[in-house]
């Protein structure tokens, strides 16, 4: 999203600048130059709002799209720019006549174009560099987290993410095993399926349980790093009084890696990985991520390590409902 509102906001401040620009020379002075641009400013606006819209009507039903724009946002938003193009070419076409009136419609465009710009060159730069909001959308971080908890992401604490890129500079600190973090699915294929849905493009919540190189095992649903228990953890929420036994799979602990890796482990044996899991190496640069609903959780030992490119931020504080604000742990 943030990147999309990148460019919303580069689009508004070009035009402010071309509209200044042509102003001062006088190629604005022509009557039909000024109405057609009159008209693109409220393309623009259409293309904007719609876009905006349809952003955050976007949930975790859907995949995100490939890029900055998709079929699914990108048509609906040129219906809104060809929708209020039209009417304000319409507007000047038969309100623009008279030469004082078309500069009062392109001078309150501007300033209007100018104040986007600002506005939401700020916000997407809050959006990618500092904060943001997240919803949680399901259970599998219960009782830490609720269905419906409204919290700020801290997104510049492992460091700034440098825009269209997936390197980060500056961090504040490195993850640490115990941290909440949103992160975005680890996979680029659209069509791939886990927990009988495809996960593409989604951000999940959960937290770190295992760093890269570490060695994760769980035996009976109790988890072991690096050979020693992690004991009680205080976070853990067993609600399925039943253990699910080790699935019997013929494999080498290799080729067991290769399949959590790659996020295949799943399909051979299924929800036989619950409460019996590895053990499995962390690759480099790569997380283990688990709820802390542990029961009722599609996570890391379902569909292999998170990447580092993929994190967002760290779970930071939660504002809603009131009930419940606070710092998250």
């Amino acid at each position: 999203m943030e990147e999309r509102l990148f460019l919303i906001g580069f689009a508004m401040g070009a035009y402010a600048w071309l509209t200044r620009r042509w102003t001062d020379s006088g190629r604005l002075d022509g009557p039909w130059f000024a109405r057609l641009w009159h008209s693109v400013f409220f393309a623009l606006a259409g293309f904007s709002i719609t876009m905006v819209v349809m952003l955050s009507m976007e949930s975790r039903r859907f995949a995100a799209p490939e890029g900055p724009f998709s079929a699914r946002s990108l048509l609906p938003s040129l219906c809104g720019a060809a929708v209020l193009g039209a009417w304000a070419f319409l507007r000047a076409f038969y309100d623009g006549g008279k030469a004082e009136k078309r500069r009062h419609f392109l001078n309150e465009d501007m300033e209007w174009a100018e104040t986007v710009f600002s506005a939401v060159l700020l916000a997407a730069m809050l959006m990618y560099f500092i904060v943001q909001a997240f919803k949680i959308p399901s259970g599998s971080m219960e009782k830490t987290l609720l269905v419906g908890d409204h919290l700020f992401v801290n997104k510049f604490i492992y460091g700034l993410r440098i825009p269209f890129t997936d390197k980060r500079v500056l961090a504040l600190r490195q993850i640490q095993r115990g941290d909440i973090v949103v992160f975005r699915f680890p996979t680029e294929n659209r069509k791939e399926e886990h927990c009988g849905s495809p996960q593409y493009g989604k951000d999940f919540i959960k937290r770190v349980i295992g760093l890269p190189g570490d060695r994760v095992e769980l035996r009976e649903g109790e988890v072991f790093v690096n050979e020693g228990s992690l004991g009680r953890e205080p976070y853990v929420q067993l609600l399925d009084p039943y253990r699910h036994p080790r699935a019997s799979f013929a494999t080498s602990p290799e080729q067991y890696q290769t399949l959590w890796e790659t996020r295949k482990l799943d399909q051979k044996i299924g929800d036989g990985i619950r409460d019996n899991f590895g053990p499995v190496v962390v690759p480099p640069e790569a997380y283990l991520m688990m709820g802390d609903n542990r029961d009722r959780s599609c996570d890391g030992r379902y569909w292999g390590p998170v990447q580092k490119k993929y994190l967002k931020g760290k779970a930071w504080v939660l504002y809603w409902p009131p009930s419940r604000m606070g710092g998250i742990r």
